[in-house]
């Protein structure tokens, strides 16, 4: 795309004009948005970046320790940081369209508070910064779900996961308190299978198989759409293989 800017200086006696040419590269003129992820560098955060990169996003991706995240490319940007550092997390997030949080528990048997704390500063940053648009990744086994589905999600996970699904719990409740224009994104078990495009989302989607899964490349696929939908602005969506 070519742009002119045309600026006349009059100094009285003398009038000079001149013209200023930039010429955009098509490459810079594809670049949708710039998107912040948190949790980059886990499973379905590699997955969050690949795929918002085929999409010709500015990508940050927020990471503990670069040399966990191995990808390069020229739309991709390393932010090094921690999430309970207030002032690392609005390093992050200023300038940013959209933010995408795909962290997980160090450990899936312990409540982490690090998380929680650590939503509360990117739900702060956000504000201050005037960032607007979140999608956060979640889980079907929240107390409010959990009888819409199978035996594993209604009996087993409550017991043997139940710390990472209260962590879940309270970092969603945090966002839907927030004035954010939120998406939570509700997924079953995630696996490392490839893409399919099979799967469904609702608000009030309900599975009796024993146990549900999806891939996390479908799952990253998903809440990609969400930066350019609107269908589930301040709602969350359960996903399910279809």
């Amino acid at each position: 795309m070519l742009y002119i800017l045309n600026v006349c200086l009059d100094s009285g006696k003398i009038e000079k004009s001149f013209n200023f040419v930039y010429m955009e590269s098509k490459a810079e003129s594809n670049i949708k948005m710039q998107i912040l992820i948190f949790g980059a560098s886990g499973a379905t955060g590699k997955n969050l970046v690949n795929q918002a990169l085929e999409k010709n996003y500015r990508v940050t991706a927020f990471v503990r320790d670069p040399a966990k995240l191995v990808i390069k490319h020229i739309n991709l940007r390393l932010f090094q940081g921690n999430i309970r550092d207030y002032e690392s997390v609005i390093g992050a997030v200023t300038g940013q369209d959209a933010v995408l949080s795909a962290l997980g528990a160090e450990s899936p048997f312990k409540f982490d508070q690090v998380l929680v704390d650590g939503m509360a500063n990117i739900i702060k940053a956000m504000n201050y910064a005037h960032v607007m648009r979140i999608i956060y990744l979640s889980t079907i086994g929240g107390k409010e779900n959990r009888e819409d589905f199978g035996f594993f999600v209604r009996r087993i996970a409550p017991v043997l996961l139940k710390n990472e699904i209260a962590g879940h719990e309270a970092r969603e409740l945090m966002i839907k308190e927030s004035h954010l224009d939120y998406t939570i994104v509700q997924a079953p078990k995630l696996t490392n299978g490839r893409s399919t495009g099979k799967y469904i989302s609702g608000e009030f989607l309900k599975s009796k198989s024993f146990a549900v899964s999806l891939s996390r490349a479908d799952t990253a696929a998903f809440m990609l759409r969400q930066l350019t939908e609107d269908k589930f602005i301040r709602k969350t969506a359960r996903l399910l293989p279809a």
